[in-house]
């Protein structure tokens, strides 16, 4: 199943590693970064993130706008322990994803699918879910805003993207307040796009304005292959 809106893809599957082509040169491995409220780390199975991760992925909400099934406690632990080994972005279509807290406390998730790694056509797949007793503070812009820095600043990604499901106005509205441009649709989901010109006009405000610092050192500047995950700080 996918997406096209001028001759450009948006997969929604992943395709099995022996088909994903070649490497970057320089794996992005996840570290926990921090913005001004929130910390996004690598995922943790102990017992107060599982029960929270049961509380969220079980949320009618979130299950109809992922299209998500039901998890019952055992079902829910194994689905987090299966986003603990996301970790690494290294092949088009590794995923990594990020548990967001607050104050100790796991609230939602913020994650990046590698498309493509090709130079002109690197691209990504943002995603995020919010518990929706956190919703309307703005948590989602800042967590989806740090990963937007790290997909553009350390991926070097020239295209990212975010797949909506239909009927789900949360997630459509919070990807325009972004600064993605909605430009296909299948009837079922709806397609953002971001390109890399965009960032540079906004990128500096974001990350300022969010306490963003990827901490990139020069050598792994834009235009690069790709740099180990910085930290982000205030």
């Amino acid at each position: 199943m996918g997406l096209k809106w001028r001759g450009r893809s948006f997969s929604l599957r992943r395709r099995q590693r022996f088909l994903r082509g070649s490497f970057l040169e320089h794996p992005v491995d996840a570290t926990p970064m921090s913005t001004r409220r929130l910390i996004l780390r690598p995922h943790r199975l102990r017992h107060a993130d599982a029960e929270a991760w049961h509380h969220i992925v079980n949320q009618p909400d979130v299950r109809t706008a992922l299209n998500w099934p039901a998890r019952d406690r055992a079902a829910s632990r194994r689905h987090l322990e299966h986003r603990t080994r996301h970790t690494r972005l290294w092949q088009a279509d590794d995923f990594l994803a990020l548990a967001i807290e607050l104050d100790g406390e796991l609230i939602g998730d913020v994650s990046l699918h590698v498309r493509s790694i090709e130079g002109s056509n690197r691209s990504a797949e943002i995603g995020w879910l919010l518990d929706r007793r956190n919703m309307g503070c703005g948590y989602a812009t800042e967590a989806a805003s740090a990963m937007l820095a790290l997909a553009f600043d350390v991926l070097q990604a020239q295209w990212v993207t975010a797949i909506v499901r239909r009927g789900n106005p949360r997630s459509a509205a919070l990807a325009k307040r972004l600064g993605f441009t909605p430009v296909a649709a299948d009837g079922q989901h709806d397609a953002f796009l971001m390109g890399n010109l965009v960032w540079r006009e906004r990128g500096a405000e974001v990350r300022t304005s969010y306490g963003i610092d990827v901490g990139v050192s020069d050598e792994h500047a834009v235009g690069s292959a790709a740099a180990p995950l910085g930290r982000l700080t205030r």
